[in-house]
């Protein structure tokens, strides 16, 4: 009877052990005190799917021009007088070979007269090498009715959703529709038997960490935000 004591406590002392070799090199665990995420600025991009140009009739004043051609006359350097008094000096030369006296001076006059007329008519009348053309631009200012486009309805795709957005110019292939966060990652704060620290994880942690061999064990490690204190 003596026996079978001594072999039960001796179980239950056994089994003490095992309890306290448990508590002293089983699993140990750091406190999470914080989780901060980590992110990014990244751009919001909507799919284009269609682009309508919006226009609109408008009333408004415009300037017209147009080309023709000319035709000019050279300027002489006595206007249309060259004839005329060539025709004078003639004139009179051959009148005054008519007659005598009188009759002469009439003669000269007359020949005066109708000489500077008949040169002043054939200065008039030639055209030797002094007409050419020239192009002149004519303007003017007329109102005129016309259609202008005056933006796009552009219908995008974005997050399973179809929208639709008017702008002022064509969209290429996606449209910028601002910005927004995205997370990368966590630093998570953690605490253990009076050390702290700071690590980061892709994943959003639970409430502890587990240690391994002295180091804090992270099953989706990102860059280290920090170290043991």
């Amino acid at each position: 009877m003596q026996n079978k004591i001594l072999i039960a406590v001796g179980v239950v002392l056994a089994a003490g052990a095992a309890v306290g070799a448990y508590n002293v090199f089983g699993p140990q665990y750091a406190e999470v005190v914080a989780v901060e995420p980590v992110t990014v600025k990244e751009p919001i991009l909507g799919q284009v799917l269609a682009a309508t140009p919006v226009k609109q009739t408008v009333t408004g004043r415009r300037e017209v021009c147009e080309d023709r051609v000319v035709e000019r006359r050279a300027e002489e350097r006595f206007g249309d007088k060259d004839g005329m008094v060539v025709g004078a000096l003639v004139g009179g030369l051959v009148g005054n070979q008519i007659g005598g006296g009188r009759g002469r001076d009439l003669a000269t006059v007359a020949g005066v007269v109708g000489g500077g007329y008949a040169g002043r008519e054939i200065d008039r009348n030639h055209d030797s090498g002094k007409r050419y053309t020239e192009t002149v631009r004519d303007c003017r200012i007329v109102d005129t009715p016309r259609e202008e486009v005056v933006g796009y309805d552009v219908q995008y795709a974005l997050e399973g959703e179809v929208r639709t957005i008017r702008l002022p110019e064509a969209p290429g292939a996606t449209i910028p529709l601002g910005e927004r966060d995205r997370v990368i990652g966590y630093d998570v704060r953690w605490t253990h038997e009076g050390q702290s620290g700071t690590v980061r994880t892709v994943e959003k942690p639970g409430e502890r960490l587990p240690i391994r061999d002295g180091v804090i064990v992270v099953a989706n490690p990102a860059a280290a935000a920090g170290g043991g204190a």
